[in-house]
């Protein structure tokens, strides 16, 4: 037996780090780092040792599953499509597309596959009833962005390696290996900041890795951090501290900042947040007296109910401080794929318009083509024109990761159809119809097409499949299923719908100013790609066409080293393309060619948060947290990432453990208006009083899901507490930190 080497970068979350994997006869004998990497230089994660476990897994499926007399059981891949065209087909025939809905798990924002064509056959499907793990994670922070910048993933991303002062909220890069912030390392990074005589100051309910590693801690009231940041803006404007600089330029709304803001004193907010005045001064001033500075802040201010003032205010600070777009601050990355700020005429755009469509029940607002998932379950339960009947779940588990699981099951259990493409049978996909399978991550093509766009720093690496793969590529599945949709039944061209697909894709870069594409023939385009098929002549073909690519042949080529696919293949350790540079005011696509400092939208939501600071903090609140061996529910099959003691454990504080009569190592009994739980009590002071954690994506105890070593180690469902009527009201996204609970001794 001998043994190959494959170079990959990790696709099992948004650090990207390089891999160098020992193997042979298709089973994984050693994962390391990659010291060669041009990004992580040899920096792994548990979660990238394991990916062998992940791979050789008995528990991943290989072969699709149809339901028969109330069983899940093997068929072909032919009998799965057959099966399928049989029940979808005659529900679309009744004329209601919108009766079909579709959940994107976050797994799909690591592949191609899920990236390039799933967009297709969810086109196909002609569903507005579309639903992710957006509106449970970022989707403020894509909101206010494109507000301000005109583009959902035109996120201001830290600048670590540069700044010498950062303000870290709700966030724990310690353990999640950075979010909306691409990057390995982050010990490193962060030590880097103290080691030049920076600062690192984190905020956050629970004294978490990066707050211990950090030079200052603050304890904060769940659900207040954009009172916090309104006091620190009310400050920096009332002291005359505000300093954009040659920024000025590019921002619009400047002036209507202070009277917006007046009423967020720093004692104003002060006992809401439970953060003293003149800390919050303190806080403020150290910011403005930085030479390099920013402001970063995560899932903890996101998933809660004023998660897009919070997203808004971090920019807001940058920007006004003069750390937006300038080296140490937050900047633009300039990703080498995909990136649309980097695309067409520079400067100006069409902006951002939330609320194109609605829920029925509810009337939430979509945003970037997708509903609230917070809706979700009462969009199958209520009648009428629009009800959800049947269900597509794409490598997700939302019964486990939405609001009211309990609910949210009833309803999944009501469907006329349920279908599903995922690695596992897990707690969701358990109720499907039929389920087809995916490939291992070492048996298809990998680049980080969104993560790259996320970077601290602008890289690019291609990873080919390591073996090859035993079940279909995904794209196919996507594609198939599109064109059952679609009405072309289960043996339609498969390769003709991909063609399409990429038939698309160059007819926009042949309309694109200044792409190498600009007024091409699209089939001269396509034709001058070669071979490729599938996800990968579509990357080909951005990477051409992108800000550092070799365009499309000799006549609009850019030169041998311009980026192209092949140019990767030949660098598997990746390409560097450079730190983070100023990209105002060209990135810009809001309508006015500004950075909006304050938009509508934003000052109307400011109400709200100005009612919550004189709301009393009574009664215990729950957050979630994350830990570097799990991300998600989906990583809890694999033996080397559950050993060692249980950590699906409710954390409190010693003072509310003795005023509730809880005891380290018993066991709780936690309620909440959605449902009620028991879990395992830890009793610590790493978080503050009124404040209790468990950890989300837990729960693998429900019988149906084939989930071995997962089955074993289930834990508990923090999800059947958090409440699906308890909504971020301008996004929609979901409030899981700080939700209401009732705690007592179980039994």
């Amino acid at each position: 037996m001998k043994a190959s080497t494959h170079i990959a970068t990790c696709p099992l979350c948004e650090a990207t780090c390089g891999l160098e994997i020992s193997h042979a006869d298709g089973r994984v004998l050693k994962t390391r780092g990659d010291r060669n990497d041009v990004f992580s230089q040899g920096f792994i994660c548990p979660k990238g040792a394991s990916i062998g476990e992940l791979h050789t897994d008995p528990d991943r499926l290989t072969t699709p599953l149809v339901r028969r007399d109330g069983e899940l059981v093997e068929a072909s891949w032919e009998e799965a499509f057959a099966f399928f065209d049989d029940r979808l087909t005659p529900l679309l025939a009744e004329g209601d597309r919108d009766a079909v809905g579709i959940y994107l798990g976050n797994p799909n924002a690591h592949t191609l596959d899920g990236l390039v064509h799933l967009r297709a056959m969810i086109k196909a499907l002609g569903t507005r009833n579309v639903f992710s793990a957006t509106s449970v994670d970022q989707l403020p922070k894509q909101i206010s962005s494109a507000l301000m910048f005109g583009a959902g993933l035109s996120i201001a991303i830290p600048d670590i390696d540069h700044t010498d002062h950062m303000l870290i909220l709700g966030a724990n890069p310690l353990a999640s290996n950075g979010s909306l912030m691409t990057a390995p390392n982050y010990r490193g990074r962060l030590r880097a900041i103290q080691d030049r005589g920076g600062k690192v100051v984190v905020v956050d309910p629970r004294r978490s890795r990066t707050a211990e590693l950090a030079d200052e801690h603050h304890f904060i009231r769940p659900g207040r951090d954009a009172l916090l940041l309104a006091g620190i803006v009310n400050v920096l404007l009332a002291e005359d501290l505000a300093a954009p600089g040659e920024l000025v330029a590019h921002l619009d709304g400047f002036e209507e900042l202070a009277p917006a803001l007046a009423p967020f004193t720093p004692e104003a907010v002060s006992a809401s947040c439970g953060i003293a005045d003149d800390e919050i001064r303190r806080m403020a001033r150290e910011l403005a007296a930085a030479e390099r500075a920013v402001v970063y802040a995560r899932i903890g201010t996101t998933t809660q109910e004023f998660g897009t003032l919070a997203s808004w205010l971090v920019d807001v600070i940058n920007a006004i401080t003069g750390n937006l777009d300038s080296e140490g601050g937050a900047m633009f990355p300039l990703a080498a794929a995909g990136q649309t700020n980097a695309n067409g005429a520079p400067g100006r755009g069409r902006g951002f318009k939330i609320g194109r469509w609605s829920s029925r029940v509810r009337e939430l607002a979509e945003a970037f083509g997708e509903l609230p998932v917070a809706a979700l379950a009462e969009e199958i339960e209520t009648e009428g024109p629009g009800r959800i009947r049947a269900m597509f779940t794409v490598a997700g588990n939302p019964l486990l990761s939405t609001p009211n699981s309990g609910r949210l099951r009833a309803a999944f259990e009501s469907l006329e159809l349920m279908v599903s493409v995922d690695a596992y049978v897990n707690e969701t996909t358990e109720l499907a119809d039929v389920i087809f399978p995916a490939p291992s991550p070492l048996a298809r093509p990998h680049y980080d097409l969104a993560f790259y766009q996320l970077s601290v720093r602008n890289i690019a690496n291609f990873t080919p499949p390591m073996v090859s793969s035993e079940v279909e590529p995904e794209w196919r599945t996507f594609l198939r299923l599109g064109a059952i949709a679609a009405g072309q039944g289960p043996d339609a061209d498969v390769d003709g719908f991909d063609d399409l697909v990429a038939f698309e894709v160059a007819r926009r870069e042949t309309a694109t100013p200044g792409s190498p594409a600009e007024g091409m023939d699209p089939a001269a385009v396509l034709a001058a790609l070669g071979e490729r098929r599938g996800p990968e002549r579509v990357l080909d073909l951005m990477l051409r066409c992108g800000p550092y690519g070799a365009g499309l042949g000799p006549d609009g080529g850019r030169g041998e080293e311009g980026l192209c696919l092949d140019l990767l293949e030949r660098s598997p350790h990746g390409i560097d393309l450079g730190p983070l540079r100023p990209r105002l005011p060209e990135m810009l696509r809001t309508a006015s060619g500004k950075v909006e400092l304050a938009p509508p939208e934003l000052l109307a939501d400011l109400p709200r948060l100005e009612r919550a600071a004189a709301r009393d903090a009574d009664g215990m609140v729950l957050i979630g947290r994350r830990h570097l061996r799990s991300n998600n529910s989906w990583m809890h099959n694999l033996p080397h990432l559950v050993r060692g003691k249980p950590r699906c454990t409710m954390q409190v504080s010693p003072s509310d453990a003795a005023r509730l009569g809880l005891s380290d190592g018993g066991e709780a009994s936690v309620s909440s208006r959605a449902g009620s739980i028991r879990v395992p009590v830890e009793v610590t002071d790493s978080i503050m009083d009124g404040v209790v954690s468990i950890p989300h994506g837990w729960g693998h105890d429900t019988g149906g899901a084939r989930l071995g070593v997962a089955g074993l180690n289930a834990g508990v469902n923090s999800n059947v507490l958090s409440d699906e009527t308890l909504v971020d009201e301008l996004s929609g996204n979901a409030v899981l930190n700080g939700v209401p609970v009732e705690v007592a001794p179980a039994g």
